[in-house]
């Protein structure tokens, strides 16, 4: 077949030998990157399968639908090149490669950015809806920023000049820029909060003096509800910038408790208190003790530090157990006769 084309090439024209040659080579070509895309493809599915990927999986999907458009245009272009024609025609024939081969560069990244957005949506399917809403929401805005990128490469080498564009736009742009110079602290924030997760929705928070219940993560403001009652409402700039305190993913919230008893009791009944704080907490439910001991002397007192767990990140649980704790305790100085020291002033009188 080869011979046949030599031959018939040497009998006509160079335009048309060319043409032919150029016809030729796409049809090749085309088999040949068919056969080359479906050994690439085979093997990464392969890859994807035994790894169990999904996600790879499916980007593998996607590159085989667009990898042969995308490299077919480009060798068109390359082919089309080489003949001798107007310089008109050539014009047109590398301006619609370029629009063709960027558009099928276009298509290719928004549907991978379609797929790595749900992918990592689907992780909040069953947890938190409304963070999955929001990060599906990112998937027209990344649209627009694929299709303008491609816009501005399609201009720039159709021999637009793009920096005398963005020139005439730039006092504009400074100006624009530093109006929402806040506004786009808190959106990068958002996406902070957004990917990083911090905290999410309904979670115990401290910021600062201020605590409350993660009510609402918006794209400039997040919504606190305080235990105090009142809605705090505080930038996600502040918030990211400041040392944040997260309850609920605590696993055990540990309780320092200072207690302190008369400097007339005896040594001996000092020595079993330890011993007394230990029995009264040992038994209660979702506390555990970790050490009592003598810690120090104080004005009017002699001090203990009493270090105990509770085993939940809920409020309530904890202030619940704080109140078993202070009882048993109590009812246990009570039944040993230790008495609990306050404030006193011994005055002594000389009566020389």
């Amino acid at each position: 077949m080869l011979d046949f084309f030599i031959n018939l090439s040497e009998k006509l024209p160079s335009l048309v030998k060319d043409i032919i040659i150029s016809i030729f080579l796409l049809v090749l070509g085309y088999f040949f990157l068919r056969v080359a895309k479906n050994i690439v493809v085979r093997q990464l599915k392969k890859i994807s399968k035994d790894n169990q990927n999904l996600l790879a999986y499916k980007i593998t999907n996607i590159l085989a639908k667009h990898f042969l458009p995308i490299t077919y245009f480009g060798l068109f272009y390359l082919t089309i090149k080489e003949i001798q024609l107007h310089r008109s025609i050539l014009g047109a024939v590398k301006t619609f490669s370029i629009i063709a081969t960027t558009f099928c560069v276009g298509r290719l990244l928004v549907d991978i950015s379609k797929i790595l957005i749900e992918y990592y949506g689907q992780k909040y399917h069953d947890s938190n809806k409304e963070i999955e809403r929001k990060i599906n929401a990112l998937f027209p805005a990344l649209r627009v920023v694929i299709w303008t990128l491609a816009t501005i490469f399609i201009l720039s080498n159709l021999g637009f000049d793009i920096g005398a564009i963005v020139a005439g736009l730039g006092i504009g742009g400074v100006a624009l820029a530093l109006a929402s110079q806040g506004i786009l602290q808190d959106l990068f924030s958002y996406f902070a909060i957004l990917f990083d997760r911090p905290f999410e929705i309904s979670d115990l928070v401290a910021i600062d003096d201020y605590i409350g219940y993660v009510e609402h993560i918006g794209i400039k403001t997040t919504r606190i509800k305080a235990l105090t009652g009142e809605q705090l409402i505080l930038a996600n700039t502040d918030l990211t910038n400041s040392r944040l305190r997260n309850f609920k993913r605590m696993q055990r919230r540990q309780v320092i408790l200072k207690i302190g008893v008369v400097y007339e009791t005896e040594n001996a009944v000092l020595e079993t208190i330890p011993d007394i704080i230990k029995e009264a907490l040992i038994e209660i439910k979702n506390v555990t003790f970790d050490i009592a001991f003598f810690s120090g002397f104080g004005n009017f007192s002699l001090n203990f530090d009493v270090i105990y767990y509770v085993h939940s990140n809920e409020l309530y649980i904890s202030r619940m157990a704080q109140n078993e704790v202070n009882f048993a305790i109590k009812k246990a100085f009570y039944h040993h006769k230790i008495i609990f020291a306050y404030p006193t002033q011994t005055l002594y009188v000389n009566n020389n």
